[in-house]
């Protein structure tokens, strides 16, 4: 990490002291769990975007979302599903379901797609569909407008970290200055973007992200996207963000100055 994210880093853990206290990620005595809500993005009715061969984002995300949990409660935390079933409900239901359920933190599950402009044509099983092969790679968001965006930040850099860690590489086209995109990019190397207005992030009251976990218009990548052992990489990278963030948090807490390098390194595992 450079000297600079890791003074951020110790910054944002320094504010967030407190905020976990009582809680712990493991068994520990006499403390609740880290409650995680995991977020199943869109709908059955509304279901996101068509990937190259024609499976909609919402299956996409209900597979991922359902190992993103699994692998939360192996690591002792309680997690639990928002919208799996894929019901119609509103973008600001997503996080006042999170807090009716006592969640710590909030992880949008998502898979992305490109702008209209650099889509193609193609017959997949007798069947028109359309293709992007342009970008590939993971994204994370966070907002500013979350009243906990310092800690949602940390949290979107270090997804993003372990996502590299697992050889993960981000795509960076969410930030072409185009109707539609023009985000603000503020961490590159870990994927992270800074998305104000996104509603699922900005009316929780809790720490939260979105992930999308890679771009399923791109043919080569939407098949990886559909392999478990990629899906299982993917989910133990989002848990291990969550999992570094509670734990770092948890040693501020008990007196402990977490080291810049325990935190997250762009350079490392990457690639």
């Amino acid at each position: 990490m450079k000297r600079g994210a890791g003074i951020f880093a110790i910054r944002v853990l320094r504010m967030a002291v407190g905020f976990f206290a009582g809680l712990s990620a493991g068994a520990e005595e006499n403390a609740k769990p880290v409650v995680i809500a995991v977020d199943v993005g869109h709908t059955l009715e509304k279901p996101g975007a068509t990937s190259a061969r024609g499976r909609t984002e919402f299956e996409f995300n209900v597979d991922m979302a359902r190992k993103v949990k699994t692998v939360l409660e192996q690591r002792g935390f309680r997690a639990f599903l928002i919208n799996e079933s894929g019901a119609s409900i509103g973008l600001a239901d997503r996080p006042a379901l999170a807090a009716k359920e006592g969640a710590n933190l909030l992880v949008s599950i998502h898979h992305d797609a490109v702008n209209d402009k650099y889509y193609r044509d193609w017959e997949f099983e007798g069947r028109p569909q359309r293709y992007s092969d342009a970008f590939r790679g993971y994204s994370v968001f966070f907002s500013e407008k979350n009243p906990r965006a310092m800690e949602s930040r940390m949290l979107a850099e270090l997804i993003g970290q372990a996502m590299r860690e697992q050889g993960f590489t981000p795509t960076h086209h969410h930030a072409e200055p185009i109707a539609g995109e023009n985000r603000p990019l503020v961490d590159p190397d870990r994927g992270v973007y800074h998305f104000a207005d996104l509603v699922v992030l900005k009316r929780a009251e809790i720490p939260a992200v979105l992930v999308e976990c890679g771009v399923i218009v791109h043919r080569e990548e939407e098949t990886a996207l559909r392999d478990p052992k990629v899906q299982d990489r993917i989910a133990i990278a989002i848990a291990e963000g969550i999992t570094r963030l509670v734990r770092a948090e948890e040693s501020q807490a008990a007196g402990a100055e977490p080291a810049p390098s325990d935190l997250a390194s762009p350079a490392a595992g990457a690639k």
